[in-house]
């Protein structure tokens, strides 16, 4: 009985003492968390806000992807060199010199040079961090920033939590972001060819190399399949939606990579042509160059109507002199033969 009421007598007094123990602790912390230097959100890039419409050059170095530029032509827009100044995205650009603007210091983080390469702030080339350096069109530095790995802070905007740095510094910090920089070149390709929505297109003729030829449609809007034209004797399509790849190809277009198109030979192409119930036809030209699909494309008003001439004007003006190279996919769908869509009609042997 003397030695439970011990053992619990013993048991109060320690929970006193935890108890006493953690409101000193509380204690020290707040009164630390007084007397500590506050930390004041600031710019990162002081300044630039101020100067960022006379950019007109951005330089981007990484490790996987070398060095750019994107490159503002006063009589071409946003370009990149190195693909022969096709267009740069303008979404692109605006979103990168956006972010750096807007660029807002969290906390300074390591100044340690031996511990950059944890946040991937270690210098391109040979870094993991990605250099981007924006001067206006006399040279003139505007922005110069390392960038490294990115972080959720959990902010509702959607802003990310971004480590970054000074060239020729050793101080790194985080900074709240709009944005994670881009440093492949092909993100910031305007990704526009043709845009041409599946529900427009009334009809595609394609031209095989051999001479041949063939043609699907569709008679209305409402129509979800297209149809063969012309049906060989004793064949069928294979299937009602058979016709729907090739008389589509021109939609949703994407490609891999642009070149200059006489950098291409489209000797022996596929030609389709493609054109809508409102009066715009487009051409493409697809050629298979050991496994990879190049097409270049026009187009044509095909009725006087000028809001659709202005269309197919537009469409012209942007893929020009161009060639793409396309997706395997989509490729295969340009090369659609009139034979893949067929089978024999029932009771009927192919000949």
């Amino acid at each position: 009985m003397f030695a439970d009421s011990r053992r619990r007598n013993l048991a109060i007094f320690l929970g006193i003492v935890v108890i006493a123990l953690l409101a000193a602790w509380i204690g020290l912390r707040k009164e630390a968390a007084q007397v500590a230097p506050k930390y004041t959100e600031t710019e990162f890039l002081p300044g630039f806000a101020a100067h960022v419409r006379e950019a007109a050059r951005i330089h981007i170095v990484s490790k996987k992807h070398g060095a750019f530029d994107v490159l503002f032509r006063p009589n071409k827009g946003w370009v990149l060199p190195s693909r022969s100044d096709y267009p740069a995205s303008f979404e692109e650009v605006n979103r990168t010199l956006v972010s750096l603007a807007t660029l807002q210091t969290i906390e300074p983080k390591t100044a340690r040079a031996d511990w950059l390469h944890y946040i991937n702030l270690d210098a391109p080339p040979k870094g993991d961090g990605t250099a981007i350096t924006v001067t206006d069109d006399r040279g003139r530095v505007l922005a110069d920033i390392v960038t490294g790995k990115s972080e959720d802070i959990g902010d509702t905007s959607g802003a990310i939590g971004l480590f970054v740095r000074h060239p020729g510094e050793t101080q790194s910090w985080l900074v709240r972001a709009q944005a994670e920089p881009h440093s492949d070149p092909f993100d910031w390709l305007d990704k526009t060819i043709v845009d041409l929505d599946r529900t427009r297109i009334v009809k595609t003729v394609v031209d095989l190399p051999n001479g041949q030829s063939y043609e699907v449609a569709r008679d209305t809007r409402r129509d979800v399949d297209f149809h063969l034209v012309v049906m060989p004797p004793g064949r069928e399509l294979a299937s009602p939606s058979a016709p729907d790849g090739i008389a589509t190809a021109i939609s949703d277009l994407t490609f891999d990579d642009v070149k200059p198109a006489k950098e291409i030979d489209f000797t022996g192409a596929v030609r389709t042509v493609t054109k809508t119930f409102d009066g715009v036809s487009v051409t493409a030209d697809v050629v298979k160059i050991g496994n990879d699909y190049w097409a270049q494309f026009g187009a044509m008003s095909m009725v006087t109507d000028p809001a659709t001439g202005r269309e197919a004007r537009a469409i012209s003006a942007r893929v020009n002199g161009w060639a793409y190279k396309l997706p395997e996919y989509k490729g295969a769908a340009f090369m659609t033969t009139q034979e893949s869509m067929l089978k024999p009609k029932d009771g009927v042997a192919k000949k």
